[in-house]
């Protein structure tokens, strides 16, 4: 079973966020988020491919994300946060995905920077902009505490400016 397409103002929100994936994309900014995540966790960088589809899908199951949010947690001398590294049900992967969010929050980062469980899980390109922005926010804070990986993505996240 298929959802309904968007019409109406939902059609043109969802348009607008592609177009600012797009722009954040042209500015590199996916591509500096999937260095950083990579380079944290000791992984070739050409085990990820730089288009949106493969960053969406390395993310999607939440493993990678706490994984990551555990060394940085861990830099700081805080307790990792929990999770399954089996993702056998979309229940496990959605737990998975808020555990980072709580980890984030945790590290330091703002409410306001979180995004949205479904803006992973369902792995659409405007929707996965706040995925994005969310990295990069928390790559910014990471560098400001002195971070051992350094983030080199650009000053501030392309938020929605319309």
């Amino acid at each position: 079973m298929s959802r309904a397409s968007k019409s109406g103002l939902a059609a043109d929100i969802e348009r607008k966020l592609e177009r600012q994936y797009d722009e954040a994309e042209a500015n590199k900014v996916p591509d500096a988020v999937r260095v950083w995540i990579l380079a944290t966790l000791g992984e070739k960088l050409d085990s990820v491919g730089t288009d949106f589809k493969s960053l969406a899908a390395f993310l999607k199951d939440g493993t990678v994300l706490c994984r990551f949010i555990n060394v940085l947690l861990k830099s700081e001398g805080k307790a990792p946060i929990a999770f399954q590294k089996k993702c056998s049900s979309p229940f496990v992967t959605m737990t998975n995905i808020e555990n980072f969010n709580k980890g984030a929050l945790q590290y330091g980062l703002g409410k306001e920077a979180l995004f949205q469980t479904t803006d992973l899980y369902e792995s659409k390109k405007g929707p996965f902009l706040n995925v994005i922005n969310c990295l990069h926010s928390l790559g910014t804070m990471a560098n400001g505490k002195g971070f051992e990986v350094k983030y080199t993505g650009v000053d501030e996240p392309l938020l929605n400016r319309d």
